[in-house]
């Protein structure tokens, strides 16, 4: 008599061991998990661009200073080009090093002051003053945006 498995007994263990990685791989959802930190790496990204406005309206008494002009009270896209808000040289290098953008828009992108596109929006609300910085790519149905 001769000690070993049948090929039925390794081919049964196989398929149990497939089924069980494949119920493994469903719960912990690793699509979810990657969008879930992209949108996480967005909302860090909109309070990186708030607290840098902050830190130059602090530096101007109260009164941010962009060559771009003033923070626009339409919803507009932070990049370079026309329709767009450029506020890159406001913000790069004395508020920040670069200028953080959206992980997964096909768009953004930094490589300069003078060629980016953050893939996020800014607004400023005309009667109340408010700041609003949102993530329009945010994934999972998600709505991203910080207003101060």
């Amino acid at each position: 008599m001769r000690k070993g498995l049948t090929l039925i007994e390794v081919l049964i263990t196989i398929v149990l061991v497939a089924i069980l990685g494949s119920f493994v791989i469903v719960s912990l959802n690793p699509v979810g998990q990657l969008a879930s930190a992209r949108n996480n790496q967005r909302l860090s990204n909109l309070n990186t661009i708030l607290n840098s406005i902050s830190q130059n309206a602090a530096d101007s008494k109260g009164i941010f200073t962009c060559l771009g002009g003033p923070i626009p009270t339409s919803t507009k896209r932070m990049a370079i080009g026309a329709g767009n808000y450029d506020i890159a040289s406001c913000l790069i290098p004395i508020y920040a090093s670069v200028l953080p953008f959206d992980p997964k828009d096909p768009l953004a992108h930094f490589t300069s002051q003078t060629d980016y596109d953050t893939g996020y929006t800014i607004i400023r609300n005309a009667s109340s003053g408010a700041l609003t910085v949102s993530a329009p790519s945010a994934e999972s149905g998600k709505v991203i945006s910080v207003s101060r």
